[in-house]
This record gives C-alpha cells, sequence and structure tokens, in this order.
C-alpha cells in the first residue's frame, strides 16, 4: 500500500507537495516521488508489495500519442486476467506491478476501468493530451481518498493530514462537523471528512476535472442493487463457499511475507483456515497473529456480547491449522500510552483503546510481516450484528448502533453543541438515507429489513472499521486485505433470502454452513465476539488519571466546551456506554483524552 496526493490548478502552490509527501511518509517508507506537468503536480509514498524492483510511482505510460500518468494506492486481484485482456488490446507491460494493470486499464477502458478492478484502490490518473484529472474509489471504501478546494486549486491525498498542510485548507470545525463527533464518532457521514472544508469521494465513485474546472464532477460506478433471488440454499450455501475461497486465494499474492489475523471468532478463523490450506499446498506454513491484554484472565467478565474470551480459541485453532502462531500481549500502560498517536494516525478521535491498542498491535507485527489479511466486514454482509434481527433498533429514528444518542454529547455546554438542534438535523440525515434503500415488490418485512440493516452498516458501521483498520496498519506500514470486501460477495449475499442468512435464529448462519469442513465446529458455531478490548481495571485508572490531569490544566481545549459538573458524575463512578457495547465509560475518558489532543495538535478552530 501507499499514499496518494496531488493538486490541480493554474495558481497551486507547488512546493507544497513535498509537505503533502511528508506527512503521509509512515504509509509508504520505501520510495517517495512526485510529478510535474502544466498545472498538476502528483506526489506519492511507496509501500513496495509486489515487484519492489520495478513499481516506483508516479508511473506513467503513453499509448497512440496520450501519455498519462498514474498515482495509485491499493492492490488488485484480478490482475493476471486484465493483463491478458489488456495485452490483447496493445498494452505493453515493463514491470509485474499492479500499478501498470491501472494505468494501461485507464488508457485503453477510459473511465470505465474501476468497473473492471476487483481488489482494494484509491488512484489518480492525469490526461496530459486532455488536460484532465481523473480520481476513483474503490466499491467498499477500503482505501481512502479525501479532497479540498483551496481557491481555485484541487487537492487529494490518502488522508486528511495532507491537506491539512497546504497553504489556505484551515483546520476548521463547522457546528455540523462538532455534532459528527459528538454524536456519531467513530463513524463519520459517508462524504464528510470532520473538517469543513474537506470531503471524501465516496466509495463505489469516480470523479474529474478538466483545466479550469471548479467543481469535481462525480459519477457512482456501483452500488448495492436489489434483485430476485435465483436458487434455492443449497444453492446459496455452495455459491458462498466458491466466492468465500476464491477472495481469500487471490490476496494471498505478495512478494514480502504475509501473515492473518485470528482473533478465534468466525470471521478471522474462516480467512486464515482458507489461507493456512493456500500455504500447505505450496508447501509453506502461514503465520498468524492473535492479541492479548495484560490482565484479561483475572478480570474478564462475560457478557450477552462477550460470553466468552478469544485467546485459547485462537491458539487452539492454530494448532489444529498448523500455524505458526504468536500471540501479542499488550499492557494497560501501552494502551494508554498509543491513545494520541491513535489520533494522529487517524486524524480524528477514533474508538478509544481499540484503536490505540489495534495501533500498538499492527507495529509489532510489521517486525516480520508486511502483509495481513484480516476478516473485517463479514457481519455486515452476512447479518452479524442484532440490528439485523432485532427490529426494534431499526425503529428508534436513530442509528441502531447508537442505543443513546444523546449519552456523549450530554457532558458538553448545551449552549455550545446546541443538542437537540444536532439531534435532529443527524435524526433527519438517518431518515433520509433510510427512505433511499430500494425494496422489490416481492421483499417481505424481514428481507427489507435486512436490506435496510446491510445498507446502514456498510455505508456507516463498515466505513469506521475499514478506516481504523487502514490507519492504525499503516502507521507502521502494514497493509491489511479485507477478503470479506470482495465487492463479489456482497453482490450476491445481498440478494441470498434472509431467511438463509439467520437460519434456526443464528446469526451470519449462511456464512458458517458455507464453511462446514473448513473449520471445526467448536470454532464455526461459536457466538459472535468482537474485537478483544482490555478489562484490566489499572487501564481504567490511567485513563481518568488522564483526564483528571486535562481538565486541571487551565489551558485545555476540553474546557471550551465541556459541561465539567455533568462529567465529573461519571468520573464519581456512574454508569456510562453509548456506542455498541463495548465503549463505556473507560472508553469514555479514553475518548476525551482522544478528543483533548485532535483539538490541540490539530489546532482544531471551532467555528460555532
Amino acid at each position: 500500500m501507499c499514499s496518494i496526493c496531488g493538486m490541480f490548478g493554474s495558481g497551486a502552490a507547488r512546493d507544497a507537495i513535498d509537505e503533502m509527501n511528508v506527512r503521509m511518509a509512515r504509509r509508504g517508507p520505501d520510495q517517495t516521488g512526485t510529478y510535474r506537468s502544466g498545472e498538476v503536480t502528483l506526489g506519492h509514498n511507496r509501500l513496495a508489495v509486489i515487484d519492489p524492483a520495478g513499481g516506483a510511482q508516479p508511473m506513467t505510460a503513453e499509448y497512440r500519442g496520450r501519455r498519462c500518468t498514474v498515482v495509485y494506492n491499493g492492490e488488485l486481484y484480478n490482475t493476471p486476467e486484465l493483463k491478458t485482456r489488456l495485452a490483447a488490446e496493445g498494452a505493453t507491460f515493463r514491470t509485474h506491478a499492479d500499478t501498470e494493470v491501472v494505468l494501461w486499464a485507464y488508457l485503453l477502458w477510459g473511465e470505465d476501468c474501476p468497473t473492471e478492478f476487483n481488489g482494494i484502490f484509491a488512484f489518480a490518473v492525469y490526461d496530459e493530451q486532455a488536460k484532465r484529472l481523473f480520481l476513483a474509489r474503490d466499491r467498499l471504501g477500503v482505501k481512502p481518498l479525501y479532497y479540498a478546494w483551496a481557491g481555485g486549486t484541487f487537492l487529494f491525498a490518502s488522508e486528511v493530514k495532507s491537506l491539512l498542510a497546504y497553504p489556505g485548507v484551515r483546520p476548521t470545525v463547522d457546528r455540523n462537523g462538532l455534532w459528527e463527533l459528538l454524536f456519531l464518532a467513530p463513524v463519520t457521514l459517508p462524504e464528510s471528512g470532520v473538517f469543513r472544508d474537506v470531503k471524501k469521494l465516496l466509495p463505489g465513485q469516480c470523479g474529474w476535472l478538466d483545466e479550469g474546472d471548479t467543481t469535481l464532477r462525480t459519477r457512482t460506478y456501483w452500488k448495492l442493487v436489489p434483485h430476485a433471488f435465483a436458487g434455492d440454499r443449497d444453492t446459496a450455501v455452495a455459491t458462498v463457499r466458491e466466492l468465500m475461497t476464491d477472495a481469500v486465494r487471490r490476496q494471498m499474492v505478495s512478494d514480502v511475507p504475509l501473515c492473518t489475523l485470528l482473533s478465534g471468532g468466525l470471521d478471522s478463523s474462516v480467512v486464515t483456515a482458507v489461507a493456512a490450506d493456500d500455504c500447505r499446498r505450496r508447501g509453506e506454513t502461514l503465520s498468524t497473529y492473535s492479541f492479548e491484554y495484560v490482565g484479561n484472565r483475572e478480570n474478564f467478565k462475560k457478557s450477552l456480547f462477550q460470553p466468552e474470551s478469544d485467546d485459547l480459541y485462537a491458539s487452539w485453532l492454530a494448532r489444529e491449522l498448523g500455524t505458526d502462531h504468536t500471540v501479542l500481549t499488550a499492557s494497560s500502560e501501552q494502551v494508554y500510552d498509543a491513545l494520541r498517536p491513535a489520533v494522529e494516525a487517524r486524524d480524528l478521535p477514533g474508538q478509544a483503546d481499540i484503536d490505540s491498542s489495534l495501533l500498538y498491535f499492527c507495529s509489532q507485527i510489521k517486525h516480520r510481516h508486511t502483509v495481513a489479511l484480516s476478516g473485517e466486514c463479514a457481519d455486515e454482509i452476512f447479518g452479524g450484528y442484532p440490528w439485523f434481527y432485532r427490529p426494534e433498533m431499526l425503529g428508534r429514528d436513530f442509528f441502531p448502533w447508537l442505543h443513546r444518542p444523546l449519552a456523549r454529547v450530554s457532558l458538553f455546554d448545551p449552549a455550545v453543541v446546541r443538542p437537540e438542534e444536532g439531534l435532529a438535523a443527524i435524526s433527519e440525515r438517518y431518515r433520509a438515507f433510510l427512505g433511499g434503500v430500494e425494496r422489490l415488490p416481492e421483499d417481505d418485512d424481514e428481507m427489507y429489513r435486512s436490506r435496510v440493516a446491510t445498507q446502514l452498516s456498510v455505508w456507516f458501521f463498515m466505513q469506521s472499521l475499514l478506516e481504523r483498520k487502514d490507519r492504525m496498519s499503516m502507521y507502521s506500514a502494514l497493509e491489511v486485505r479485507v477478503p470479506f470486501a470482495d465487492h463479489r460477495i456482497i453482490d450476491y449475499v445481498y440478494n441470498v433470502p434472509w431467511r438463509y442468512k439467520f437460519e434456526n435464529g443464528v446469526e451470519k448462519s449462511l456464512l458458517r454452513h458455507a464453511m462446514v469442513g473448513w473449520l471445526p465446529d467448536r470454532v464455526l458455531f461459536r457466538k459472535k465476539s468482537p474485537y478483544p478490548k482490555t478489562h484490566d481495571p489499572r487501564y481504567e485508572q490511567l485513563t481518568r488519571d488522564g483526564l483528571l490531569a486535562v481538565l486541571d490544566d487551565p489551558n485545555s481545549r476540553l474546557h471550551d466546551v465541556l459541561d465539567r459538573a455533568k462529567l465529573r458524575e461519571v468520573l464519581d463512578g456512574g454508569d456510562f456506554t453509548w456506542f455498541g457495547q463495548l465503549m463505556s465509560r473507560p472508553q469514555l475518558y479514553a475518548w476525551l483524552l482522544q478528543l483533548e489532543h485532535f483539538l490541540r495538535a490539530y489546532k482544531v478552530e471551532l467555528v460555532l
């Protein structure tokens, strides 16, 4: 993986490209490059995964007098098929890098090229003759792409921090951005970069500008489309098995060391089982990692949403599959110390210790591996979350994973944040989104709820998880691939009847039955278990003490917005949850520490 950035406009501050690149250097430590031509300037940092010797960027190619240059962040998993087709149409390849495939696909197929890609990507191509800049992002938004305008100059980058390096792009958060932080974070609205002037290119979207344009023209090249299901339960099971195994095997291609992240839950175990089989066929042993925390065995308390700990399952399954397994353990101090770097990785306050622990674990994996496969996106596609099968959660007129939408914002000064106004605005956005979910005439109520829950999960909840995984991993130049995000899987599963996905009241039943024979029943039919968090009381003490120190600091930015009396009630021991089931009082303290660091480190200008 890599980082990309660039600018397009006659008045561009071209020298800023160096600082824009530098701010994202952690994403690509192997090589840095820039390209300048006319009104365009492009920048790139490279993490070499395929063809380390030949894949330098920016990369230029010419065909029949037409010269184009690309900067690209991603991986294509159907590269061999694409190269065969492109070569038959006149492409001449000098490298083995998929970057060159992207470039030739644009040269020969133009703006329709993203529809031919199976992969995760964000890229920009400059066409010298047409004086046109073209951008595209993968269907599910695994790879990021932000943009902004400064005067008449168009800017784009893989991370917000790069855009903020450009003169004229201010770190301004207005009332809408503050509402996103206080009501929704770590989830954000699909097109929003939270900062007032920063936007995201949407998943499944491409865009283009010609010289002199003052707006980015965009087109959606992919979305979830409902259609009637053809087949029966056995057809669905067999098709998912074929798609799932093919997706994992395609993503095993790498010229650098590769591993999987194995929690012991269903999703990561599916990926690991197929990957381990692929390695065995080649006479190799797969490396796997699981995560644990100091003090968890002594302090773990089971709940409805986390009925048992993962650690024993991961090690047991690794032995069953014959992998080279490593258990990475983080102390409360290490998780706490990574809270602020996690903000700098994400450019936002995120999921507190769920972010910071992943940041730490990825830094440890990088010592031995550069590529990892992970189990993200299965719950959103196969119906693993409770809002898929508990209708009352979709009937609350607000995002279902936020069961107390006013909880966190109630800790802030109402005169500053205007909570009721914010709730109304975001609730209206929620209702508008639901109104756009298409329903087939033959959809019964359960199937339609499945469509609504899938669309909400994919375009909101999953985006937050993919953002977390990209930023926390790429901070250490670790590329994480997500086989469940293969668009062929979600295109198919979206239209499978809900009764096959929730057979006998078991979430993700379709996936479980599809992978019979690949995993032992002990793992295959486990209750869903979320990303592990620390249960060590030492962590809560660290975050509480850290927050008290911030509140005692007269220069704290939180003083501008907090209701200290309300927060004091929580600090004195009141129960507090607001996001899912894992974000409770210790995570609140940690998130407020992250918010303080965000406001201070990014010199955020609150315009309310």
